[in-house]
């Protein structure tokens, strides 16, 4: 996983975070609240500022577009990003209004009291040019836009509007993290990432199952002309609804939680990077879910790095029981779909192959061999019995999927078994998208199912060698004829 090459341009609401630690003793006299003594603090770029420096943190490149005030928190702020390339270049100052700044004062590890310094001024027409004028200099140069909506006033219409429409005229998506209730705002997102309690907001509807999460997430989709939800769901992690694909729900690893602050900034950054890099959404979200799930772990607005995501993937594995040497014998789609995203996180390569694999022979060994010498991780999908019954008749398969599947399993070439019910693999290959389809050198090129979408999305095919006179056809006729040899003898001596 490599997101060097990315760069996101980033618009939204820039603000300074501000964090003061102190000590609490004492209950003053003068009012019956505690005394903080104060300590040090530390000063970090928030809203948009933190989606930027998550890109960064994360290896991918980030272009700041905000409103940054002529004031001390305005200077501080140019001050933090002045040492990370491309981050002041697209700042628009105004003397309009502040910097917005958040100061949250934390004793014993919680936040006691925050303070926001801010202007409930609405965008000034001034500020409106001077922002699209920034927008169009730089949306040449992203390959995602991200608009980061805290409703601070730089995401007014007129802003939202021009990035989305300037982003789509060159083919490029944009992610948008929500504050308003009127998802129409946000009309020809790509994405749009609300957490549980905005998009119940949003719809006027309830968000406490996944039935209702999908629901409410179609009906804001429809209201916005998205293209997709992403709905994050704090402990119950997150649930992903595109149009005409199936929704994935991805659960939180239990974890202790010292700060949600900017968790949402985490998301969104890693989301967009992910899906910048060729991801499908469903990958992406795996990866945006890792990355969650370490900064909670974190205090105050912080980032996070590729390691930790990778390290945070691997855990997830472990914890879902779905390790290598873990792996139940017969995945379903969508947990195979999870454990390929989880796998193509971490970088590895995942390879494909198919068939109905009713009596194993020493082909089908070789074939799986040369097909995990291709990969890094090999997926087999199995022929359910009725679409193996179609394919070789009434009286296949010899062997049941599940007993099929347990025998898969434990092939030490395999790392997943998946089941598919159609005549050909290809919805399972476009859900999956593997980066190596393999299939026997009996196929040529143009006969493979779904080698086309495996190279357009960057993979390729490789053909294997196949072992001659090895089929199960043949396995069973010699099975057949040693029966009939057999009962013929017997029915010889009851002759005699």
């Amino acid at each position: 996983m490599d997101f060097s090459a990315i760069t996101v341009l980033c618009i939204g609401d820039v603000m300074l975070d501000r964090f003061v630690y102190g000590e609490m003793e004492r209950i003053s006299p003068e009012a019956p609240v505690p005394v903080l003594r104060l300590g040090r603090t530390r000063e970090m770029p928030g809203g948009v500022g933190n989606v930027a420096n998550n890109i960064l943190s994360l290896g991918g490149r980030a272009i700041l577009v905000g409103l940054v005030g002529a004031d001390a928190p305005g200077d501080a702020l140019r001050a933090l990003l002045g040492g990370r390339p491309g981050l002041t270049d697209a700042l628009v100052a105004t003397d309009a209004r502040p910097t917005i700044c958040k100061t949250r004062f934390i004793a014993a590890n919680q936040q006691v009291v925050r303070a926001d310094q801010e202007s409930r001024l609405p965008l000034q027409p001034a500020e409106a040019t001077l922002l699209r004028a920034a927008i169009d200099a730089h949306v040449g140069a992203a390959d995602i836009v991200v608009l980061s909506d805290y409703a601070k006033g730089t995401c007014a219409d007129p802003v939202v509007a021009h990035a989305i429409a300037a982003a789509r005229a060159r083919g490029i998506a944009v992610f948008v993290d929500p504050k308003s209730r009127d998802f129409a705002r946000y009309r020809g997102a790509a994405c749009i990432t609300p957490n549980a309690r905005e998009l119940a907001q949003a719809t006027g509807l309830p968000v406490d199952t996944d039935t209702e999460i999908e629901s409410a997430a179609r009906a804001a989709m429809a209201q916005a002309g998205a293209g997709a939800i992403l709905a994050t769901r704090s402990e119950k992690g997150m649930a992903l609804v595109e149009r005409d694909a199936p929704t994935h729900i991805v659960p939180a690893r239990a974890r202790e939680v010292f700060d949600v602050s900017g968790a949402g900034d985490t998301v969104i950054a890693t989301l967009a990077l992910a899906a910048g890099s060729g991801m499908t959404l469903a990958q992406a979200m795996h990866v945006a879910n890792a990355a969650a799930g370490v900064v909670v772990g974190k205090l105050g607005t912080a980032t996070v790095a590729l390691d930790e995501v990778l390290a945070e993937l691997d855990a997830q594995d472990h914890a879902q029981g779905l390790a290598a040497g873990d792996m139940p014998a017969l995945l379903p789609r969508a947990r195979a779909a999870e454990q390929v995203a989880r796998w193509k996180a971490q970088g590895l390569r995942v390879g494909f192959t198919n068939g109905c694999f009713d009596i194993l022979h020493p082909g089908h060994v070789a074939l799986l061999a040369a097909a995990r010498a291709a990969c890094d991780r090999l997926v087999v999908a199995l022929n359910d019995d009725a679409s193996v019954a179609r394919l070789k008749g009434p009286e296949r398969p010899i062997n049941r999927l599940e007993d099929r599947a347990r025998v898969m399993a434990a092939i030490r070439h395999v790392d997943a078994v998946v089941p598919f019910h159609e005549d050909t693999p290809l919805d399972l290959i476009r859900l999956l998208l593997p980066d190596v389809l393999v299939k026997g050198a009996d196929y040529r090129p143009d006969q493979v199912v779904g080698a086309d979408v495996v190279r357009q999305a960057g993979g390729r095919l490789v053909l294997a060698t196949l072992e001659q006179g090895q089929s199960t056809t043949r396995t069973i006729g010699r099975i057949r004829a040693a029966n009939e040899a057999t009962n013929g003898a017997a029915n010889g001596d009851q002759d005699a």
